[in-house]
């Protein structure tokens, strides 16, 4: 078959009855294994095409879909980075658990269906065994915090939603399984819970979405060695650690699954246990008291008394309003296209909704720029029309050819394809080549499938393009070219000559909006692009792009080529026409990405010894965070319920509400208990204990997990064309918001070290935001302050507490810098209240008498935000332009938002290209000093080196000078240096 594919599969289709054959023949041992791997080999999807009656197609059987909600909640929260819309809420839990809800609705089209969830508070197994699930972890608040509005999108699309009171989700998902099989109703239940397993059976059949692994009865005694009725055996003499119920001591799988084929039940293992010999025999009898209770425990109850039967749990028509409704409140703006509509509204398609987007395209790595969930244009765009032809590089002589044109090229569109995201891991795959519009070419080099054609050995390709790739006079052009020289450096080559980027020409011409390769056609060139899913499938079907067809391959990657080029012709002559934004991107932009590159490509090194002593500590912090939380509530609770959160505060305690949900219940997240802190001890330890448990999970327990296996360094990912004022961003881990304001946050920057024979080196621009404020309000005050080195909050305190310098305390200091930085962000007198905890009168007084001190911060206030009314947006000193578009909104809130934002991005944007331009300037003294030097991080106004002992004291003394020579603004840059074997220390 493997040799004669095209027959072989024509003799397939031409079989009649094919699919009735597959189901009959599943009983069969081996053909899952044997037939269905072969099949899988030549690309059939066995379970789609042939495994109807099992999965797949429904076959014209009645199907019940029943989701296990608390088990995919979980999942989708730990499985996706930390995604958030634009208020700061996380979204992720929310955006993983619709998918694989739309995905299960796309391929079974139930008739029945139901997704579970506990209910909060305790069961009969509680009341069993109080140490039931004693040992699991608090639910974290970035995931309370998305219960309610997912089960609120749940339900818009239609799903029926079961929450019962007393049992868990399992009991009601046995209970409702049962039931539909005796009534003749097949039965699918999505989970990632193995204790399931004790339910499969001839109608119902499990599915994991997260590891695309259905289970059957045949496959499940493959997996595990039993049949499904004895799964209940092996379990409970393995244990369930997650449920903290013990099994036998030192009873693993292996054992148990002996045993059981041994004896045949747990029952008969009971009464031959005098037969068992060692320790592990021992062990056995001293268990035999304990086994029924762990077996009771572990048992799904399957004859509750629910209100509900399966035949009650249609699947209802999704209502397309309330679903918008939530995708734009949580900012999944991707999906509002593919929305399933109400039959009969005009112009609108009906149906089941479309699967979205939820994996960047490989094509150059990771679409850098793009908005976390990738918003779409409001309108679909015609589709791509090329005007010449795609080549397919197979053989030396295309390969020759194409040399030839890019040599002589004054500028190639290069792209990458690659094997994963991960831009120093993944592994190129093919490279796409462009010179002139509608023509590219697609060069495969490891593309691994059966049938896939001979291609040319990447090693040799990239020898022969190597005097090419690295030549800085050859000019190159790409979308997001810091990700291929990441690919091409992966694979020992230095990819030079990069002299445009797509993805960075349309960051510095329009920050506000999104800048993926795919908006950008549609946006400048009226195209739809062919989107990654569309060649390489969707969720856990997805292949990787070494698998996709060669032919198939080359139309998507060589129009990326083709369309990056294209983009570069519309946007280079808007670029040259602003002669400040082609500043801009020439001299900030474009060679802050090759500091990034190199930042990335250096790594820090990390103490995880450290961290694992850390992490242990903050555990028993948040247990003592919890307990006092429990005494000043009266009664314990669980901290990671919203719900009970929502009763404790404003029904036990009856604090004032202060938002409320979408689902109109009131809020309990952070800003809400920050405001309520202030006059109540109960949410400050709730913070508290949020805090916690924020540095365990993000920082603690991840960043050890995060070191790269080559390197043994943690290597972050800095986004360069995110924020509107510039700022980058970090991510993967993000090493800009590890919080320093507690004692616990400071310490993690312990575990960031030098490695022996090193030093790590901090340089902080000092007071940089209130430096430029002064430059740019040109206000004579905080000129004079800063010219003669003045401490800035003391001067301020002095002016608006009349009295001399000298004489300002301490707390009068504290007033002075709260509105120092507060008028930066566009505070108001009612935030100043709220973080000085007085009145608002007081802080009206306190704001006037600032402005009558220094009336030129004023005069730029309202200076800047009559500017933004005008013209949508503000400058830089360096000119670049921040966009506003809710300036003119009809919407006060979204207005006022918009001029506070107008008054703080000039400084904040400023504050970004000098950081920007001091990392320029360091690496290129650097590389010209010929040092071993490193730099490694960059944190908004910090740059952090690695310094070899022996240049330690030639860097210290040439840092300052390079980062304030950068710019020369009205008031001295002043850097603050510190030292140390760890970035703590440093400070």
């Amino acid at each position: 078959a493997a040799e004669d594919t095209d027959g072989w599969m024509n003799g397939l289709h031409a079989l009649s009855g094919l699919d009735e054959l597959c189901h009959n023949f599943q009983s069969a041992p081996g053909f899952s294994g044997i037939v269905g791997g072969v099949l899988d080999a030549i690309g059939i999807d066995v379970g789609r095409n042939f495994f109807g009656k099992t999965h797949g197609k429904n076959n014209g059987m009645t199907t019940l879909v029943l989701v296990d909600g608390s088990s995919y909640l979980y999942r989708a929260f730990h499985a996706l980075p930390d995604l958030r819309n634009r208020r700061g809420e996380p979204t992720g839990a929310i955006f993983g658990v619709l998918n694989m809800l739309r995905r299960l609705l796309s391929e079974y089209k139930p008739e029945f269906s139901a997704c579970v969830f506990d209910a909060h508070g305790p069961t009969f197994r509680d009341a069993w065994y109080p140490a039931y699930k004693a040992t699991r972890s608090p639910m974290p608040p970035d995931l309370a915090v998305q219960i309610e509005p997912l089960h609120e999108a749940i339900q818009s699309l239609g799903w029926p939603l079961l929450c019962v009171p007393g049992v868990e989700a399992d009991d009601v998902i046995g209970t409702l399984a049962r039931d539909a099989e005796a009534r003749g109703i097949r039965t699918v239940i999505s989970t990632g819970d193995k204790d399931m397993v004790q339910l499969v059976s001839g109608h119902i059949t499990l599915i994991n979405t997260m590891s695309n692994e259905t289970l059957d009865r045949i496959s499940a005694e493959a997996k595990y060695g039993l049949p499904p009725e004895r799964f209940l055996d092996y379990l409970t003499l393995i244990g369930d650690t997650v449920d903290n119920v013990p099994g036998v001591a030192k009873v693993g799988p292996k054992t148990a699954v002996k045993w059981l084929q041994q004896f045949g039940s747990l029952d008969a293992i009971i009464a031959a246990s005098g037969e068992v010999g060692g320790v592990v025999g021992q062990n056995l009898r001293d268990a035999l008291e304990w086994l029924p209770q762990a077996r009771r425990l572990l048992t799904i109850k399957c004859d509750l008394e629910l209100a509900v039967t399966p035949e009650a749990l249609q699947h209802r028509e999704p209502d397309p309003e309330a679903f918008a409704a939530l995708l734009d409140r949580y900012d999944l703006k991707s999906w509002l296209r593919d929305i399933p509509r109400r039959a009969g509204d005009a112009g609108e398609p009906t149906g089941s909704p479309a699967s979205a987007a939820t994996s960047a395209p490989a094509a150059g790595g990771p679409q850098a720029g793009a908005d976390t969930h990738a918003p779409q244009s409001d309108h679909a765009a015609p589709a791509l029309r090329q005007s010449g032809a795609y080549q397919t590089v197979l053989d030396a002589g295309q390969l020759s050819a194409w040399l030839a044109r890019i040599e002589a090229a004054q500028l190639t569109c290069i792209d990458t394809e690659t094997t994963g995201l991960d831009p120093l891991q993944a592994e190129l795959v093919g490279i796409s080549l462009a010179v002139t519009s509608g023509e590219a070419a697609y060069i495969p080099l490891s593309h691994r499938y059966a049938g896939a054609p001979d291609q040319l050995d990447r090693t040799q390709v990239l020898e022969i393009l190597r005097p090419w790739l690295e030549s800085p006079d050859h000019h190159k052009v790409g979308q997001h070219l810091k990700y291929d020289q990441h690919i091409f450096a992966n694979h020992g080559v230095a990819l030079r000559g990069i002299t445009e980027d797509t993805l960075l020409e349309s960051y510095v011409l329009e920050s506000h909006r999104t800048h993926d390769m795919d908006s950008l056609a549609r946006r400048h060139l009226g195209a739809e692009t062919i989107s990654f899913e569309a060649v390489a499938g969707k969720g856990v079907h997805q292949l990787t792009f070494d698998q996709i067809d060669i032919e198939r391959a080359t139309e998507y990657a060589a129009e990326d080529a083709d369309i990056t080029l294209q983009l570069h012709h519309k946007l280079r002559p808007e670029l040259s026409a602003e002669p400040a934004l082609e500043k801009i991107y020439r001299d900030i932009e474009l060679p802050a990405a090759q500091v990034l590159w190199r930042m990335e490509r250096n790594g820090v090194a990390i103490d995880s010894a450290l961290l694992d002593i850390q992490s242990a500590e903050l555990g028993r912090k948040m247990l003592e965070a919890e307990a006092q939380a429990h005494q000043a509530a009266g009664h314990p609770f669980n901290l990671g319920s919203t719900k009970q959160l929502q009763e404790l505060l404003f029904v036990t305690h009856g604090l004032p509400v202060i938002k409320k949900t979408p689902g109109g219940a009131p809020s309990t997240d952070e800003d809400v208990l920050q405001q309520l802190a202030l006059d109540h001890p109960l949410p400050r330890l709730i913070l508290d204990y949020r805090g916690l448990q924020k540095l365990k999970s993000t920082y603690t327990d991840k960043l050890p997990r995060m070191v790269n296996p080559r390197t043994g360094r943690v290597h972050t990912h800095y986004a360069q064309a995110v924020a509107v004022t510039g700022r980058l961003s970090s991510s993967d881990p993000n090493l800009q918001n590890i919080p320093v304001r507690t004692a616990e946050g400071r310490r993690i920057r312990e575990a960031f070290i030098a490695p022996a024979g090193r030093h790590i080196v901090s340089a902080d621009y000092s007071q940089i935001e209130l430096r430029i404020m002064a430059h740019l309000s040109s206000d004579p005050g905080l000129l004079d302050a800063f010219a003669k080195g003045e401490d800035v909050h003391r001067a301020t305190a002095a002016e608006i507490f009349s009295m001399a310098r000298e004489d300002v305390a301490d707390d009068q200091r504290r007033v002075a810098k709260v509105i120092n930085f507060g008028l930066i962000y566009g505070m108001s007198a009612f935030g100043l209240a709220q973080n000085l905890n007085i009145d608002r009168t007081s802080a009206q007084s306190y704001i006037d008498r600032y402005f009558a001190r220094y009336p030129g911060v004023a005069a730029y206030m309202e200076r800047t935000r009559a500017q933004a009314r005008a013209q949508g947006y503000v400058e830089t000193v360096f000119g670049r332009r921040l966009w506003l578009p809710e300036i003119s909104s009809g919407s006060p809130g979204r207005r006022q938002g918009a001029e506070r934002a107008a008054i703080n991005a000039p400084m904040q944007g400023t504050a970004a290209d000098l950081i920007k331009l001091a990392m320029i300037a360091v690496q290129d003294w650097i590389e010209d000093s010929a040092l071993d030097t490193l730099l490694i991080m960059q944190v908004h106004d910090e740059l952090v080196l690695e310094v070899p002992d022996a240049e330690l004291a030639r860097v210290q003394t040439a840092l300052p000078g390079l980062m304030c020579g950068v710019a020369s603004l009205q008031v001295p840059l002043l850097v603050e240096l510190g030292t140390g074997l760890n970035w703590e220390q440093a400070h």
